[in-house]
């Protein structure tokens, strides 16, 4: 359409520039007019030649032109391509590591409440202790003066009649008997002296069971002895 276009506008061009000297040139003779003719048309189809090569020099660089550009244009889409998908991975990383890292987060979150929140219960559970530990009376007592030091029976309990110290009124100067007001671990120490040539078998009994026991005998004096045990007791249980 470029040349086609182009050579119409040559000839109009040529038509135009024809017409003109012949009307302005003198009158000559026919061989010379035609002479004048002939080269001024040769003339103009050189200059033709010439534009018409022009126009394919013209045409080819536009030709080659686009072809560079439909190859740039290709290789930028690629390369847009290529970028949106490093993009599209990179943005696939990111959300991989977001919820890699909001998992560890959580994982951490739920480790670190579940251990205070049994850190707490383990301190609710000691400050319960505490408290009824505080609550719990001071139990102590120490007893003496036996009155009856005969030994005559078997099973016969040893009567302590004073009571100079009885915290938590536990032992009963009547009976010889430690009840204990709370449970617990109990310490009893037992002191006792004998008379000469005599057998004396005692034993700490808990609730019938024998849980220590000592005997002493000398020919001559008056020989001591003493005898303890670290014995856990029951509430309302009888030493």
């Amino acid at each position: 359409m470029l040349f086609s276009g182009s050579l119409v506008f040559l000839l109009l061009l040529l038509n135009y520039s024809l017409s003109l000297p012949l009307a302005n040139e003198p009158m000559c003779s026919k061989f010379a007019y035609d002479e004048q003719l002939l080269e001024k048309m040769i003339r103009q189809e050189i200059k033709v030649e010439t534009m018409q090569d022009d126009i394919k020099k013209t045409q080819e660089t536009v030709s080659f032109t686009l072809e560079e550009i439909k190859k740039t244009s290709v290789e930028v889409s690629k390369t847009l391509e290529s970028l949106q998908n490093n993009a599209t991975e990179v943005m696939k990383g990111i959300i991989r590591d977001k919820e890699r890292n909001e998992e560890i987060l959580k994982a951490t979150f739920e480790e670190q409440r579940n251990n205070f929140t049994t850190d707490m219960e383990e301190g609710r559970k000691m400050l319960k202790e505490l408290s009824e530990n505080m609550k719990k009376p001071s139990i102590a007592f120490f007893a003496h003066n036996v009155v009856d030091l005969k030994l005559d029976k078997f099973d016969k309990i040893i009567i302590f009649t004073t009571a100079t110290t009885n915290e938590g009124s536990g032992y009963d100067t009547s009976t010889g008997i430690f009840t204990a007001p709370v449970g617990g671990l109990y310490q009893f120490i037992i002191n006792y002296c004998t008379y000469t040539k005599t057998h004396s078998p005692l034993a700490l009994v808990l609730s019938g069971n024998v849980m220590a026991r000592s005997s002493n005998y000398v020919a001559n004096g008056y020989p001591c002895s003493s005898f303890s045990a670290v014995i856990r007791v029951k509430s309302e249980e009888k030493i």
